[in-house]
C-alpha cells in the first residue's frame, strides 16, 4: 500500500527551532494514536523514512523530528546537549499537540521519551524504546562513540562515509546507490562530507560527565514512574542491550514488553525495517492504540 508524501513542520524549543516531517495516515480510523518517532545520537529523522512510510501507509499518522543538534535542525549556541535540553524540546514539542502520540525512540530518542513520559506521564499514550535500556552495555555505547568521533574531520567521498558505515556494521548489505547518504551528510565548502550533526554532542559526552546523555539515576527514578503501555525492541545481535539490561528494564517497568529482531544489531529499524515495523504494529494494535 502507498504512503502519502511528508510534509515539514518545524517547533520552537526555547531559542531554537526543530525541523521535522509529518507524514498524513492513509485511509485513517478514527481514533488511532499517532506516532512520533525519535532517532538516535548521530543520526536524523531520515533514518525513520521507511518505518514512517510504513506506518503511514497502514493508516497511521506519523511524525519524525531532528532533534537538536542534528539534521536540519538548530545547532544549541550555548553547546548544550545534556538530556535536560532534549526532555525540554520534546515536552515543547509534546505541548503542543491536540492528541497525546506514541513515542517511538531509539537510544538518544528512546531515553529522552522514557524521561519526558516517566516525568510527565499525561504528554504521551505509550512508549517504545528501540535498542536501549537504562543500564546499557559501555562497551556498545564507546564502540558508537569511537565510530562518531573517528569521522569528525569527515569524509573525502560518499564512498568513504559507506566504507565506515559498512564497517560499523558489517553485516547490513553496502547500498550499490549512495544518494541516500545525502541525507546523513553535508559537503562543505573544502570539499568534505560531514555527518549532519553538531561535533559538539559528542564533546559534550566527553571529560567529567562520560554519560550526561544518558543520566542513569534519573532516567531509573523515571522509568518507575512509566504507567503508560511500554515496549522495549531489542536488535538480537546488538552489543548495546544485554540480557541483565533487559532484566533491570523490567524490574523499573515491570509491566513492559520485550520484542527481539533477531537479525539486527543496534541500527534495528535499518537492520530489518519489516520485522521492526511489525513488532511496532502488534503492539500498538494489541493495546488499541
Amino acid at each position: 500500500m502507498p504512503s502519502s508524501p511528508a510534509h515539514p513542520f518545524s517547533v520552537v524549543s526555547g531559542d531554537l527551532t526543530l525541523q521535522g516531517d509529518h507524514w498524513p495516515a492513509v485511509g485513517a480510523q478514527s481514533g488511532t494514536t499517532p506516532a512520533l518517532l525519535l532517532h538516535g545520537g548521530g543520526q536524523t529523522r531520515h533514518s525513520w523514512d521507511r518505518t514512517a512510510a510504513s506506518l503511514a501507509a497502514r493508516g497511521r499518522e506519523v511524525y519524525t523530528l531532528d532533534m537538536r543538534g542534528h539534521g536540519d535542525s538548530d545547532w544549541a549556541p550555548d553547546k548544550e546537549y545534556g538530556l535536560e535540553a532534549f526532555v525540554a524540546d520534546l515536552k515543547a514539542l509534546l505541548g503542543g499537540q491536540s492528541r497525546k502520540p506514541v513515542i517511538i525512540g531509539a537510544s538518544l530518542g528512546g531515553i529522552t521519551g522514557l524521561c519526558t513520559l516517566g516525568e510527565d506521564p499525561d504528554l504521551a499514550a505509550a512508549l517504545v524504546m528501540v535498542d536501549v535500556v537504562v543500564n546499557v552495555e559501555q562497551k556498545g555505547i564507546d564502540r558508537i562513540k569511537a565510530f562518531m568521533t573517528d569521522h569528525v574531520d569527515g569524509f573525502a567521498s560518499l564512498e568513504e562515509v559507506a566504507d565506515a558505515i559498512a564497517a560499523y556494521n558489517p553485516e547490513r548489505r553496502r547500498p550499490k546507490n549512495l544518494d541516500g547518504l545525502r541525507k546523513n551528510v553535508r559537503q562543505h565548502d573544502d570539499g568534505r562530507w560531514y555527518w549532519h550533526w553538531d561535533p559538539e554532542f559528542i564533546r559534550s559526552s566527553e571529560g567529567d560527565e562520560p554519560r550526561r546523555h544518558t543520566d542513569p539515576e534519573r532516567l531509573a527514578a523515571a522509568a518507575r514512574r512509566v504507567t503508560a503501555p511500554t515496549l522495549v525492541v531489542r536488535g538480537g545481535k546488538s552489543d548495546v542491550v544485554s540480557d541483565e539490561g533487559i532484566a533491570n528494564m523490567l524490574e523499573l517497568v515491570p509491566h513492559a514488553e520485550i520484542a527481539d529482531v533477531s537479525d539486527a544489531g543496534h541500527m534495528v529499524a535499518g537492520d530489518d525495517n519489516e520485522v521492526f515495523a511489525a513488532a511496532i504494529v502488534d503492539f500498538l494494535d494489541a493495546h488499541a492504540l
